[in-house]
């Protein structure tokens, strides 16, 4: 198969970015990271795919963990790729998608087909992160980063009652009691880095 040419068009430092860039530029294929500042790469995904669906998308990253993976492929990416494979694998995953196909690497590809076969066999389903709406992980992900309800509510747009209204069933569904755990866990799962 011949490699396809590439252009860059544009470049985004988060997911907000992303996000506007996307609606601007209008590109064939999306290179995603997925843990970004702002909004999280795989809420970009779900954002960007909704109001473009014949966009490709190509999650980067260097999650290799189950929950990423569903999530991400559960929000619209058309490929997921490590960012320690290699260069030749990202060119690969980028043609394929190119061509209307979807696109594992070899370690995820294992990861997902192990998956399979342990859900065949009865193992427990998704955790509960799984259980948050968009709106929730946004919210979850700037408590983490240490922003107030006001901030919040400002940044996106809503009236800090209904963001108090999103932490707290965000907090009950993660079994969370305050700020400091809010933050291990986002930690934890990869929604921020320390």
């Amino acid at each position: 198969m011949p490699e396809p040419d590439f252009e860059v068009v544009g470049v985004a430092a988060d997911g907000r970015s992303a996000l506007r860039a996307a609606a601007e530029l209008q590109p064939d294929i999306i290179l995603m990271d997925l843990t970004m500042p702002r909004t999280t790469g795989i809420d970009a995904i779900v954002h960007i795919k909704r109001q473009n669906p014949s966009v490709k998308i190509v999650a980067l990253t260097f999650h290799a963990e189950d929950k990423y993976i569903h999530a991400t492929l559960d929000a619209g990416a058309d490929a997921y790729v490590l960012k320690d494979d290699s260069r030749a694998e990202l060119l690969t995953a980028m043609a394929s998608v190119a061509n209307g196909h979807s696109y594992l690497s070899p370690t995820i590809c294992n990861k997902v087909v192990a998956g399979y076969l342990g859900e065949k066999q009865g193992t427990p389903g998704d955790p509960s992160w799984g259980t948050l709406t968009p709106r929730e992980r946004e919210v979850l992900k700037l408590v983490a980063e240490g922003k107030r309800t006001k901030e919040i509510a400002a940044y996106l747009s809503l009236s800090p009652k209904t963001i108090e209204k999103h932490r707290t069933n965000m907090m009950r569904k993660l079994d969370l009691h305050n700020v400091s755990e809010v933050t291990v866990y986002a930690i934890r799962n990869g929604f921020i880095t320390e």
